[in-house]
């Protein structure tokens, strides 16, 4: 079996490919698949925001080279920003409850 980082890795990987190549280049997620990645794969995020161009900011900030798709570095900044989020409202939680 391997370690835990390691197929955390390989499910970023996995997931990544799972939706991007639908609709053009295999090795990037055009809008509407980064659209559809974020509903089923990050749905609590989505249903959190009640803004309906949410996808459209997601999609301006990753898109460093913009041309109109994310490719993998661009998913990965995406999804380690997240994560350093909840992190960061987590930490903050348990600091407010040990007070």
């Amino acid at each position: 079996m391997a370690p835990l980082l390691q197929e955390c890795m390989e499910d970023l990987i996995k997931v990544f490919y799972s939706y991007s190549g639908k609709e053009g280049d295999k090795y990037k997620l055009s809008k509407a698949e980064l659209r559809l990645l974020i509903k089923e794969e990050l749905g609590d995020f989505l249903a959190a925001s009640r803004d309906p161009t949410m996808v459209d900011k997601i999609m301006c900030d990753l898109d460093e080279n913009k041309d109109g798709q994310v490719d993998f570095q661009e998913f990965v900044i995406m999804v380690a920003t997240l994560t350093v989020a909840c992190n960061d409202f987590f930490v903050g939680l348990v600091k407010d409850c040990q007070q």
